[in-house]
């Protein structure tokens, strides 16, 4: 059932989640006045509204992708009053800058989660618990299968993988989402084995978090000018998009292998013609999902995207009160993104 009220908190509008006390909008999808922003994803982050609020280290990706907008920033916890609602934004894990937004009015406390995961991966400000009355919750991954290793022992199978590719001349073909995902993987590899070729569109984002002051593993951006025999035994890391494009047909002999929640499901891999599979996402498994409901004390649950009526039924069954939202809000696609800065 989707979840709709003209008398709520907030509320499942046409063109996003509304405060209508504040009439301010959280992650919308048409363009409005205010546009309050979790982080800097092409689902959540949209081109064409007025003014927009977002972390101070979200922020500047966000300008990047969208180009002239009209951004104020606020920095993780702090409160702001806009017409008796109190705002604040918390870390969710998710992605640099990525934000819970903490929405409160006469005592009534509501959670606006976005996309988050627990795991701390070193670059992401780490996840942060928000007591709440309603918590509103994605369930990309909202199954048992999904269950996620430790990062620390994904690294290890990819830097395995670079390494007998390397050993056998191969080039090691790797893609995550260009934004968060690239990242991450890039403060995971073990650069001993060899150099990092990037595609642009990941490139271009890791200047802007460099430019933010954070350290990255040196990279080298993907020319016409290197020769195509410069890159076998080293690694390239690209966005999803660049799978069997023309693109990618410059690197010879080639080992393909893509990172993403999604390599659960063996179809996927074959899917995409991958050699391996690696299960790595952004965004809570099954049981961390769990621990996160749990754990804000929220009586009542929404659920906005993933899956959404199956994971509902489940809450319900808990004795909870839950609810599926139609939101336009993605999760995590084998595809990607899509962006136009993004197309190989």
């Amino acid at each position: 059932m989707d979840y709709k009220s003209s008398n709520e908190l907030l509320q499942f509008t046409p063109k996003g989640i509304w405060c209508k006390q504040a009439d301010v909008y959280i992650d919308p999808w048409k363009p409005v006045k205010k546009a309050l922003i979790t982080h800097g994803h092409a689902d959540h982050s949209r081109y064409g509204h007025a003014a927009y609020l977002a972390t101070e280290t979200a922020a500047p990706v966000i300008k990047y992708r969208l180009g002239d907008i009209n951004i104020d920033t606020i920095p993780f916890g702090k409160k702001i009053n806009i017409n008796g609602v109190h705002f604040s934004f918390h870390p969710a894990g998710h992605i640099l800058g990525s934000a819970q937004i903490r929405v409160e009015y006469k005592g009534e406390i509501w959670v606006a989660s976005g996309d988050y995961k627990l795991e701390d991966d070193g670059l992401a400000e780490p996840f942060e618990s928000i007591k709440c009355h309603t918590f509103i919750t994605e369930s990309t991954f909202g199954l048992p299968v999904f269950n996620w290793r430790p990062q620390t022992e994904i690294f290890a199978d990819i830097n395995e993988w670079w390494r007998n590719n390397a050993a056998a001349g191969k080039v090691s073909f790797i893609t995550g989402y260009s934004l968060g995902k690239a990242q991450r993987i890039l403060q995971g590899l073990d650069t001993s084995i060899g150099k990092v070729y990037t595609h642009g569109a990941v490139e271009n984002i890791n200047e802007v978090v460099r430019n933010q002051g954070i350290k990255l593993p040196e990279t080298i951006r993907v020319t016409k000018e290197i020769s195509p025999k410069d890159y076998p035994t080293n690694l390239v890391l690209a966005p999803p998009g660049a799978l069997n494009s023309a693109w990618m047909k410059k690197f010879k002999p080639i080992s393909i292998g893509i990172a993403s929640g999604w390599m659960t499901m063996r179809g996927a891999r074959r899917r995409k013609a991958a050699e391996r599979g690696f299960v790595l996402s952004d965004h809570v498994d099954w049981k961390d999902l769990n621990r996160a409901v749990k754990e804000t004390g929220a009586e009542r649950v929404i659920v906005t995207h993933g899956y959404t009526s199956i994971y509902t039924q489940y809450l319900q069954e808990k004795g909870l009160m839950a609810q599926a939202a139609e939101t336009e809000f993605t999760g995590e696609s084998i595809d990607g993104e899509v962006d136009k800065k993004e197309i190989a």
